[in-house]
């Protein structure tokens, strides 16, 4: 996956010293029939499913974060209807020794347009899969997102 330059210029000083940033994950519904459907991707770092997901650059909004990075993946032009959940993920240490903690904004999303398809090398697959039906390997943290988004509670989730 592309390092976003700013995350570049940042490890040449700190190295692989662990670096708090901003991500945001969509979860995009569409509808699908008798039930919703959630747009998927298979990444290409670990070759399981996922949300969409990417890091918010300086200067940019989160939620444009989201719908820039789902059209630059995986071809699909959505909206952000609201923030469903708001966590800090657990550090994750990179291949490369690189240690990150992720401030994690998850949104709900309104599918507008677009054949969902491969936008980039950051992603191996793309599918659209009913709501009540998640990829096998879909993990814990993904699964707790994609319930706060589908939950018809309006209000965000977040941990104290």
């Amino acid at each position: 996956m592309p390092v976003p330059e700013f995350i570049v210029q940042l490890r040449r000083r700190v190295g692989h010293d662990p670096l708090f940033l901003t991500g945001v994950t969509a979860v995009v519904l569409r509808d699908g029939g008798p039930a919703p459907e959630v747009l998927y991707g298979r990444r290409s770092d670990n070759g399981l499913w996922a949300l969409p997901s990417g890091i918010v650059e300086p200067g940019e909004q989160p939620a444009a974060t989201l719908v820039r990075e789902v059209w630059e993946e995986l071809r699909v032009e959505v909206q952000a209807e609201r923030l469903a959940l708001l966590s800090t993920d657990p550090d994750i240490t990179y291949p490369n020794g690189d240690v990150c903690q992720f401030v994690s904004l998850t949104f709900r999303c309104r599918y507008v347009s677009g054949e969902a398809e491969l936008g980039d090398d950051e992603t191996l697959e793309v599918a659209w899969r009913p709501a009540d039906d998640p990829p096998a390997d879909l993990d814990a943290v993904q699964r707790r997102r994609l319930a706060a988004a589908l939950s018809d509670d309006s209000a965000c989730v977040f941990d104290l």
